[in-house]
Formats: C-alpha cells, structure tokens, sequence
C-alpha cells in the first residue's frame, strides 16, 4: 500500500491525495476478494471456459475424421468406389422403401425416434462414409488372405 509519511512534512494537500490513493486501493482489493469468493460466478466462468474448449476440441476432431477420410476415398480403387457408391445406393433404396413401410404401420413414438436417428445420420455422413469405405478395406484385405 502506502509508505507512511511524516505528518509534520506534509501538507493538507498531499495527505488527502494519500487518502484518497488509500481509498482507491483499498476499494481494488475488496473487489478483488469479493470476486474471489464469488463461488457461483467463478463456477459459471469455468464451466463456459471448459465448454469452448469442448467445441473447439470437437471441431477438430471432426475436421481431422473429414481428412481420413478423404484420404481413405482417395486410397481406394476405383472398383471398390464403384461397388461402394452401388451399395450406397441399394441402401439408399431400402431405406426409402422401410421407411414408407415404417409410417404406414409404425406408431407415433416409433416413428419420431426413427426420424431422429435419420437427422443423425445425415448430420454424420462423413464419419459414416469414412466408416463405410474402412470396412470395405477391411472386407477387401480378408477376402484377399482366403484367396
């Protein structure tokens, strides 16, 4: 804080400027420890704090699946992409045709589940196809040793 002056030397002037430094400081530290003891508010910090680097952390991941699996697509030959993007499109088909089955005869309940777990696919297409195209390599490598 502040040196302790001796009184006879100082004049009226310079002993309010010495209070009034006194003051500001002193209101400075309470605020700071009433921020330090403000539980719920440091809770809430930290909480915001962790879930940024949660999405921060999400996105990359998720770009770094995005590159695998280009490179696994890039990786693969022709063929399999033939075949692969053929199966695709049979399950594409089946799809659609169960799912025209599913809301003709499916209950309410069933049917919203079932139209949650369709946005969920197409929110992850990437990692499905990335999913799709190693089990294709995976299929491929065993079909190869049994030959």
């Amino acid at each position: 804080m502040t040196q302790p002056h001796d009184e006879q030397n100082s004049s009226p002037e310079e002993l309010r400027e010495q209070v009034e430094k006194t003051r500001e400081e002193l209101g400075e530290t309470v605020q700071a420890l009433a921020g330090k003891t403000d539980v719920k508010t440091r809770a809430q910090e930290k909480a915001t704090e962790v879930r940024h680097q949660a999405a921060a952390k999400a996105g990359q991941l998720k770009t770094k699946a995005a590159d695998v699996a280009h490179q696994v697509q890039d990786k693969l030959p022709d063929p399999v992409k033939d075949k692969a993007a053929h199966a695709a499109e049979q399950a594409r088909t089946r799809a659609t045709q169960a799912s025209h089955l599913l809301q003709e005869n499916a209950p309410e309940p069933v049917r919203h589940k079932a139209a949650q777990g369709a946005q969920a696919a197409r929110d992850n297409r990437t990692l499905l196809l990335a999913a799709a195209a190693g089990a294709a390599l995976v299929w491929l490598a065993c079909r190869r040793r049994k030959e």
